[in-house]
């Protein structure tokens, strides 16, 4: 009786000790179907950020493009157009001014442009001015 016992005791944690292979088989196949998911979504994400960063950098560049045409009252001139020199390559701006509703304000518009993913990106920041009394 007493060796029956230990019989039992010792197959029930020689069985316990591990993963049989259908249990690893069924993990294996698991991972397969989840990691070609998973990857697709980080690089869905990585390339979302690097949009991003490059639309906030956009914004900073025309933000303070507009602050300077308006300081400097270069804006008065007419139509300019530049890039961002070494610092920011590949980000290029254009100044349009044009008439609003009323006749003592102009609105000027300063449009960033840069290339992403191959497709000709815009942005436009605009603003109001009164030109100087003469």
């Amino acid at each position: 009786m007493r060796n029956k016992r230990r019989d039992n005791l010792v197959r029930r944690s020689a069985r316990s000790g591990g993963f049989t292979f259908v249990e690893l088989l069924a993990t294996v196949v698991l991972i397969g179907t989840i990691m070609p998911v998973a990857m697709r979504t980080i690089a869905l994400c990585t390339r979302l950020a690097g949009q991003s960063r490059r639309e906030i950098e956009a914004v900073s560049l025309a933000s303070t493009k507009l602050a300077e045409l308006v300081a400097s009252k270069d804006w008065a001139t007419g139509g300019k157009a530049g890039d961002f020199g070494a610092d920011w390559p590949g980000y290029e701006w254009s100044a349009e001014v044009s008439s609003w509703t009323e006749s003592t304000v102009r609105q000027l518009d300063v449009q960033v442009f840069w290339t992403s993913q191959g497709r000709q990106r815009q942005l436009t920041l605009s603003t109001l001015v009164y030109p100087e009394a003469k």
